[in-house]
């Protein structure tokens, strides 16, 4: 049996589009079985979508013109058989397809035995994972894992099918983020093909943004740049993936702000070749403490003040142009709380809210592997948010690299307050557990981001707003 196996990109609740991929690749490829990854809405991230009954009947629809369409060959869309003129559902997950056992599952059982076994659940992406879940099948059947390339909300689905033959021994691989179509030679063995972690984030963040754009009717956006790492790395990969001439990056200075903070970023925006504006918020702020507080008192409700005005300017141009605006919180920022509502935390997504500074500065020397993009004065320079003089984020944070790992630990490994207390000590690890708790509150209320972690703050991690224990 000639076998197929299609990575192709979907779209939530774009039949039509999801049908136009799959029939392009049954007409453009000779085989006996073509294998394609579930498209069921529920698949896709749906969510309330699958109560709908005009999107149930619409799934049943595109089922049926594939039926009226599949050139007589066998097609396998999830675990939903169209072959010899019938739409097939299995109870036990059998199919017989020319004389070949064929098993569907949404899991792996290694007790199962057929001619070929078919993984059929998309699987989202998350950093480290990918190499251990390969290796994760141990299989004595002919095995397909397919899985598709889109986004659903957080949720990246980056592709990376692969094949194994009865051997356990990997016959194919797929790339991440980009759709493919190649037959499977169960005899042709070949080594697995490893890529760096920061080229497969750069490639997952960048994928994610267009996709958004792609499915929200956006083609510009629109962010802060303020000089530090965070801003810039996301504005790389903002001009990466739609396009520098998309891009419109305002630096907003403030009388606290340094020079480097307005110089580095001009460096940047010229490297990468991007747009920018510059708008002193000085003068607003003044205004606002002689017309409505009548004091300067150097408070936190200042601090927050300066931010909320930035984002008061990035808001209307957002609106007056229509560009997406890009947050730029990083994840170690979003779990201390270390962010303005209405501020620097107002967006409609965020490219690194699942990254930490520690690989956000991982991430910009990889952008720098070839040559200076991200200017180096950005890279080593002190973070700071320069909201009061001398402002550094050491001031009120832990070092990024042990802040880093507690959160790593406590949320992405989820280790105990105890265990992670061993190595940094009971008064550190507790505090900053009681941040992660106190600050949940502006998590709820953040903007849309790309998740990267199996466990994630954008999603499965639960933590209540309301709560008495930290």
């Amino acid at each position: 049996m000639n076998i197929v196996l299609a990575q192709v990109k979907y779209k939530t609740g774009d039949f039509e589009f999801n049908y136009n991929q799959i029939i392009e690749q049954i007409k453009n490829n000779e085989c006996d079985l073509i294998i394609f990854p579930s498209c069921d809405i529920e698949d896709l991230g749906g969510k309330e979508l699958v109560y709908d009954e005009l999107c149930q009947n619409a799934q049943m629809n595109f089922y049926q013109k594939i039926l009226e369409n599949s050139d007589n060959k066998a097609v396998l869309v999830g675990d939903v058989l169209i072959h010899n003129n019938e739409i097939l559902l299995s109870d036990d997950g059998f199919f017989v397809i020319f004389g070949k056992t064929v098993y569907v599952d949404e899991l792996y059982r290694d007790d199962v035995i057929c001619d070929l076994y078919v993984l059929s659940k998309n699987k989202y992406f998350a950093m480290d994972t990918y190499r251990d879940f390969v290796d994760s099948i141990s299989t004595r059947n002919d095995f397909v894992y397919v899985n598709a390339v889109m986004m659903a909300d957080e949720n990246v689905y980056a592709g990376g099918s692969f094949a194994k033959n009865k051997e356990n021994e990997l016959v194919l691989q797929m790339p991440v983020c980009e759709c493919a179509a190649k037959a499977i030679d169960f005899n042709q063995v070949i080594e697995f093909k490893e890529q760096s972690l920061e080229e497969v984030v750069y490639k997952v963040i960048t994928f994610g943004l267009k996709e958004y754009c792609e499915n929200t009717g956006f083609s510009k956006v629109v962010l802060g740049l303020s000089g530090g790492i965070d801003s810039a790395v996301t504005a790389v990969l903002a001009a990466d993936a739609i396009g520098k001439e998309n891009v419109l990056a305002v630096m907003m200075p403030s009388m606290y702000s340094s020079e480097g903070s307005v110089t580095d970023s001009v460096k940047l925006a010229q490297n990468i070749g991007i747009k920018t504006e510059k708008h002193s918020i000085t003068p607003l702020f003044d205004n606002f403490m002689d017309k409505i507080a009548h004091e300067k008192k150097g408070d936190l409700a200042e601090e927050n003040l300066q931010a909320r005005l930035r984002g008061l300017i990035l808001m209307f141009f957002s609106n007056r142009d229509n560009r997406l605006l890009l947050s730029t919180g990083n994840k170690s920022e979003i779990a201390m709380g270390f962010g303005t509502l209405y501020g620097d935390m107002a967006g409609g997504l965020n490219l690194i809210a699942d990254l930490t500074k520690t690989n956000v500065y991982r991430l910009a020397n990889y952008i720098n592997r070839e040559k200076e993009v991200i200017p180096v004065e950005i890279i080593e320079k002190a973070p700071s948010a320069e909201l009061h003089p001398g402002q550094k984020d050491q001031d009120r944070l832990p070092e990024y690299e042990i802040l880093d790992d507690i959160i790593e630990m406590y949320i992405e490994q989820n280790k105990s307050v105890d265990e992670i207390a061993q190595k940094y000590g009971c008064v550190l690890v507790k505090d900053t557990v009681k941040k992660i708790y106190r600050a949940q509150f502006k998590r709820k209320q953040a903007c849309l981001g790309i998740r990267l972690c199996e466990r994630s703050f954008l999603n499965n991690v639960n933590i209540p707003v309301m709560q008495r224990f930290y």
